[in-house]
């Protein structure tokens, strides 16, 4: 039986990236206990678990399935610092020696057709060689078509960073929609979502929006697959910052608006 280290999570919002907890922690989402507050002061920013297989990374959270051998989610916060225009040499893919009952192998992916596709962007986390280097975990991976990855995905991270950018930070939270019946792959059956998901929040609190992109090549314009984040939630199981006041968020969530994101 897994064992599990209950602690308090504060965020904070001008220091976003320490979650006051030690790299490497365990943490059972469900027992968080947390402030309920925004913009001044502390939030919370992190989803719930549906498999309350939660671990901290130095500058990402991400919630472990054993079942589907990925992340459910992996929930980070991303500013200007993040996207320098620097150049690492890119490190090969490992296990994470962090989850307990062990990360899937990369070699699941060997010739099977798919692409190790980020959750956590390698391009996402340029502040240091340490931050990009930690984006090549097993467990912020799933399998992608490389069309897929290399397309409509690729062009939705890149408007992710922009708008980081032009809001002053933006809270992230990304991953495959898990669900039966799924392709898999490998000898641990890595599961292949028909679906991937981002659902974004800015810093202030002030806009919210989510995107679901079915798992295909599209030249569709970005604004095609915007949703609620109620639909989304709909599809997870997973409540997306359930630290929002109740109002702010049930306002937000209902929410598809692309263009209040015009910055």
């Amino acid at each position: 039986m897994k064992r599990f280290i209950y602690l308090l999570i504060v965020v904070s919002m001008f220091s976003c990236k320490e979650f006051n907890i030690d790299e490497g922690t365990s943490i059972k989402k469900n027992e968080v206990s947390v402030d309920k507050s925004m913009i001044s002061g502390d939030f919370d920013f992190l989803p719930t678990s549906t498999t309350n297989d939660v671990y901290k990374r130095n500058t990402y959270v991400f919630s472990y399935s054993e079942e589907h051998e990925q992340s459910e989610w992996v929930a980070y916060y991303l500013d200007s610092e993040d996207v320098k225009a620097t150049n690492f040499d890119r490190p090969f893919f490992e296990q994470d020696p962090l989850v307990e009952s062990v990360s899937a192998d990369w070699r699941n992916y060997k010739n099977s057709g798919y692409d190790k596709g980020h959750l956590c962007p390698a391009g996402d986390r340029k502040g240091s060689f340490d931050e990009y280097n930690e984006t090549f975990f097993t467990s912020n991976i799933s399998p992608q078509e490389h069309e897929f990855n290399s397309g409509v995905w690729n062009r939705l991270e890149e408007k992710v960073r922009y708008w980081a950018v032009k809001s002053d930070g933006l809270y992230v939270v990304t991953g495959g929609v898990l669900s039966d019946n799924l392709k898999t792959i490998g000898k641990e059956d890595v599961s292949v979502p028909n679906y991937f998901y981002k659902v974004l929040l800015t810093k202030d609190g002030s806009k919210m929006i989510g995107f679901l992109v079915p798992h295909e090549n599209s030249n569709q314009p970005l604004y095609e697959f915007v949703v609620s984040v109620d639909d989304i939630e709909k599809m997870t199981g997973i409540d997306f910052y359930p630290n929002l006041e109740d109002t702010i968020e049930n306002q937000f969530e209902s929410k598809s608006d692309y263009k209040g994101w015009s910055f």
